[in-house]
């Protein structure tokens, strides 16, 4: 079976750390520390894309992480 989780992703490089994201997110999954650029909690994050929607640079997308998920068997 395949997980799929949507997550934010910050170019951190193109970031103005204006704080636009950090207003928006219902899981507060983003701080700017240092008021340099914006970083993601990937922990709290839903990918629901707020954020991206709201960054006036556009430097914010929602990637979507894949993975297999194992079911253990119990044999009774």
């Amino acid at each position: 079976m395949t997980v799929r989780r949507r997550f934010a992703s910050v170019n951190e490089a193109e970031c103005v750390a204006c704080g636009s994201c950090i207003k928006v997110c219902p899981k507060e999954a983003i701080r700017v520390p240092n008021g340099v650029s914006a970083i993601v909690d990937l922990l709290k994050c839903v990918g629901c894309g707020l954020c991206a929607k709201e960054c006036p640079a556009s430097v914010i997308e929602i990637k979507v992480h894949q993975e297999e998920a194992m079911k253990e068997q119990v044999k009774g």
